[in-house]
């Protein structure tokens, strides 16, 4: 066996053992800990909820991962080191799952998604933390100088599911993906392959359906899809979570080309990290419930909002899951990312991106693998990036905006005279 068909041996393996792991399924809480726990805010006695995991052994998949994980570092081959990351990807978030509840889980979930404090790469020493505060301010000023802001309408789970079911076929053929209600969900949708779920009793706004679309369904559900149709890599398909930041900053940033995002979003997206660090720093279940009540969410959001920062986590403070963290992080490298392709005139790469659940790294190093059919070009785009045109002018005033000084162009047109 040369050493091409040893790595496809083992990310085959991967994948088979993959399907026993179900990372927010297993570190979801029952539904009706969220009346126990509403109950007792009202009445003034807040309790922290009595969160427990049921025991599962996860030893035999521990012990796979790990053999997988030193196979494939022996290896030579170019796309052994795919493997081997991705391996050790799965096995960390197994032993993560096994400490579900205690406090060993943290550094676990740090491992895998990073923590708020972490700098951004070439941010020279910003961080996602420092970047949620600004947004959080300029949400803040927003809020206080836009009084006649645009009505926010309580559009029912319903309604949102018929309006992506109806505009998926912009993409994909007629039936390829259903639109289902889920009353257990934490977050507000979840996506995969063929499903996109969405929680119910819960109140979308208008920006919801179109983030929903070109988050969840135009990335996410697209790009499991086009990896299951790789011919080689069929880990592609996954959603490995050493993926986790690329994905869900391309999500993000997909949201951001096609205008679907809106203030209040990048506010969320920015007081879920918040809250984090917040725990992380020691703010128990009830601190961080009181954060998102007092920045504005209705008790349930706030509750649900609260069960993210504390899924598989000791909610007694000092503890959190920290996947809510590659947001921003994730955001800001794919930016980058892709104004880098457009100035070194790569933007296939871009395109490429899409054809499964990769990292930034992955995409870059993958560039021969495409070139010689190793790994299959995308089957499905989503719009926005098929009109290169317009992402072209859009990337192309980024990049030269982005050498703008500020604070020159404010003194240089007297924009001081504003503030008096």
């Amino acid at each position: 066996m040369n050493e091409l068909d040893k790595v496809l041996e083992l990310d085959e393996a991967i994948v088979d053992i993959s399907r026993d792991i179900k990372i927010l399924s297993e570190l979801a809480w029952p539904p009706a800990l969220q009346a126990v726990f509403i109950d007792s805010w009202r009445r003034g006695q807040p309790q922290l909820p009595d969160v427990t995991y049921p025991l599962v052994d996860r030893s035999n998949n521990l012990r796979k991962l790990d053999s997988i994980t030193r196979q494939a570092s022996k290896l030579e081959h170019p796309l052994a080191e795919y493997v081997t990351k991705t391996a050790q990807s799965y096995l960390t978030i197994s032993q993560l799952l096994v400490q579900r509840g205690k406090p060993e889980m943290t550094s676990l979930s740090v491992q895998v998604y990073g923590r708020p404090g972490e700098s951004l790469t070439g941010g020279n020493g910003v961080t996602s933390l420092d970047a949620a505060r600004y947004f959080l301010k300029v949400a803040s000023e927003f809020d206080r100088n836009h009084h006649a802001a645009e009505a926010e309408f309580c559009l029912l789970p319903r309604v949102i599911k018929q309006e992506v079911q109806a505009r998926l076929i912009e993409v994909f053929e007629p039936d390829r993906i259903r639109v289902e209600i889920d009353k257990n969900l934490t977050s507000k949708a979840v996506a995969g392959a063929t499903r996109i779920r969405l929680r119910d009793a819960t109140c979308f706004s208008e920006y919801d359906a179109e983030q929903l679309l070109q988050h969840e369904a135009f990335v996410h559900s697209l790009t499991a899809l086009n990896g299951r149709s790789q011919p080689h890599l069929k880990s592609l398909s996954l959603g490995a979570p050493r993926t986790t930041a690329a994905q869900e900053g391309l999500a993000t940033f997909a949201e951001l080309v096609t205008g679907a995002i809106d203030i209040a979003r990048l506010e969320r997206i920015a007081m879920r990290i918040v809250a984090i660090d917040l725990a992380l720093s020691g703010a128990n279940f009830i601190d961080v419930f009181r954060y998102f009540l007092e920045a504005g969410q209705p008790e349930m959001e706030s509750y649900n909002s609260t069960v993210r920062v504390f899924r598989g986590a000791p909610v007694t403070g000092g503890h959190a899951f920290t996947k809510d963290s590659v947001y921003l992080h994730g955001l800001l490298e794919v930016h980058t990312f892709f104004r880098w392709a457009l100035r070194e005139q790569k933007l296939k790469l871009c395109e490429h991106f899409f054809a499964g659940r990769m990292t930034l790294g992955d995409v870059i190093r993958f560039e021969p693998y495409f070139a010689d059919g190793t790994i299959r070009t995308a089957s499905y785009l989503p719009p926005w990036i098929t009109r290169t045109t317009g992402l072209g002018g859009y990337l192309a005033f980024s990049v030269f905006a982005n050498n703008i000084d500020l604070s020159g162009l404010y003194a240089s047109h007297n924009f001081e005279l504003l503030d008096r």
